[in-house]
């Protein structure tokens, strides 16, 4: 059976033209002037497949064009004649400061998009002095990035039907460092991705559960993504498991994927220390509402009881501004992050964060406001305010 690495190295040019693509791609990257273009880079560096696999969202993908999109209907009100000369942007997340309330969002697979997957990933957090999340699905496993640098990691964990496989990824997480964890709750099943259907998208082994579950990886009769991943998590998973979830860490748990009033208050009842509102970057169900859109309703049910997070469609320095504006303690960056990589390893993580922590920087300045305490709600004008005026 050909490894599925095998056959995309099979796709690739010969080494001459290898070198000159690696050339071409440095060079246009030191060029780029916004995160945007490092999208472009990484679709000419990465076989379609799995280009696909990063880009894509679920069926019509109209909820991943709305992630971006609903940023730009959202308008900002600035104050001048502010004293700007010195523009603080740290903030604290579960009592660990960072530089800006800008994170990395736990996303799959790395080694994908570079060789050295998601240890060049936390390499570069730490030196952005940021938290990443590494994901469930990471090709490199939880002791593996925990040894590659010293930064704050957070982990996210699916439940699994077996649940001691939770409890051993849980114990492991805690011996390594790890400071929290993210429990994904929207994928009882897997979203149905068609790019990856029509590539026949095959995914190596998850690193984290080698010697913890035997699966049939590679497959010829097409891709084996949706199959595995609904054999392995637990579709029962419901709010009374965190109970059981608290009782195996003494570490935080916080919830991803809350999108109404309703869940962020049932989040509160069972005692997440944290929420993150994310639709799983439209990857899951198709035709949920951009997350910006609903992060304010999420923020007045949990009333600043917990820190909220927002994942999804942040693209530029202005957006993380209109978060923060909207109630949310941080954002989540999860496909630049993974351009960057699969263009300019490393140092393409570190230029997207710094690059979008910079256009943060300049967006408080001319919005006068010098610290991130400063940002408030009266920044922004939303279709909903613009709607409630006319009435």
């Amino acid at each position: 059976m050909t490894n599925h690495l095998q056959a995309a190295n099979d796709m690739m040019p010969t080494s001459v033209s290898i070198c000159c693509l690696t050339f071409h791609l440095c060079s246009m990257a030191d060029q780029i002037v916004n995160v945007n273009e490092f999208e472009v880079l990484a679709r000419q560096a990465l076989p379609k497949m799995y280009y696909d696999f990063y880009a894509g969202g679920a069926e019509d993908e109209h909820t991943l064009k709305k992630n971006v999109q609903e940023f730009q209907r959202i308008i900002l009100l600035p104050r001048v004649l502010v004293d700007v000369s010195s523009i603080a942007l740290s903030t604290n997340i579960l009592g660990y400061t960072i530089s800006a309330p800008i994170m990395i969002a736990p996303t799959s697979m790395h080694k994908l998009a570079h060789p050295e997957g998601e240890l060049a990933t936390a390499r570069a957090a730490a030196a952005c002095n940021t938290i990443m999340m590494l994901s469930f699905t990471a090709s490199c496993s939880v002791e593996e990035v925990a040894a590659s640098c010293d930064a704050v990691r957070f982990f996210q964990l699916y439940v699994c039907k077996r649940r001691d496989i939770a409890v051993n990824l849980v114990q492991r997480a805690e011996k390594s460092g790890y400071k929290a964890i993210v429990l994904t709750a929207d994928r009882p099943r897997r979203g149905r991705k068609e790019a990856d259907i029509k590539n026949k998208m095959i995914l190596p082994q998850l690193k984290n559960l080698e010697g913890l579950m035997s699966i049939e990886v590679f497959s010829d009769k097409g891709s084996n993504i949706k199959p595995n991943t609904n054999e392995i998590f637990d579709p029962s998973l419901c709010w009374r498991d965190i109970a059981w979830l608290k009782s195996i860490t003494s570490l935080p748990i916080l919830i991803k994927g809350i999108l109404t009033r309703e869940d962020a208050i049932k989040a509160m009842e069972v005692g997440a220390a944290g929420i993150i509102v994310s639709n799983h970057g439209a990857r899951q169900l198709d035709y949920t509402p951009a997350t910006i859109s609903v992060l304010e309703e999420v923020v007045q049910a949990v009333g600043r009881r917990v820190p909220v997070l927002l994942d999804g469609g942040v693209r530029r320095g202005t957006d993380v501004f209109k978060a923060l504006a909207l109630g949310a303690q941080a954002v989540l960056v999860g496909r630049p992050v993974i351009y960057g990589l699969a263009a300019k390893g490393e140092a393409g993580v570190r230029k997207v964060m710094h690059m979008l922590k910079d256009e943060l920087e300049l967006t408080m300045a001319l919005a006068g406001c010098p610290s991130v305490k400063d940002i408030s709600r009266s920044h922004v004008r939303t279709d909903r305010d613009r709607l409630q005026s006319m009435l």
